[in-house]
């Protein structure tokens, strides 16, 4: 299957599978973070949302720009910094709807969040990472 994709796709589904494996990483240690704070803990499900974030922010960085986009686009500067700064606060937002619109406003528990955490919300940041942090 490999061989038969052009050199810039096998580089998009290289990204794509390191963006996978430490988005997982990354991802999975924030669910887990709003896990432990909503579900065990039982504080409001928005403090879990900001730690998670806290936490998968000071180790997405470092992972995707060393690893999952490593040698794609051009050299990191301030400005990559600054812009997977914007793009964690949209991620930050992202998850936020989801805590409000699914544990708020629709009522379905403090573990509806976690799916569009796990599936939505990371297929976005790859886009955003991809096409204008990491280019």
């Amino acid at each position: 299957m490999l061989s038969s994709l052009n050199p810039d796709q096998r580089r998009l589904f290289g990204q794509l599978i390191r963006f996978v494996i430490s988005g997982a990483f990354v991802t999975a240690l924030g669910v887990g973070v709003y896990a432990i704070v909503a579900l065990v803990l039982r504080w409001h499900p928005q403090l879990g949302n900001f730690l998670a974030y806290v936490i998968a922010v000071a180790t997405g960085y470092f992972m995707h720009s060393k690893w999952s986009f490593k040698g794609h686009g051009s050299e990191r500067t301030h400005g990559t910094k600054m812009r997977f700064v914007v793009v964690s606060v949209i991620s930050y937002a992202l998850n936020s709807f989801w805590v409000w619109l699914l544990f708020t406003h629709l009522q379905l528990g403090r573990a509806a969040p976690i799916p569009p955490m796990l599936f939505i919300t990371p297929a976005v940041t790859f886009t955003l990472n991809r096409q204008w942090v990491f280019r």
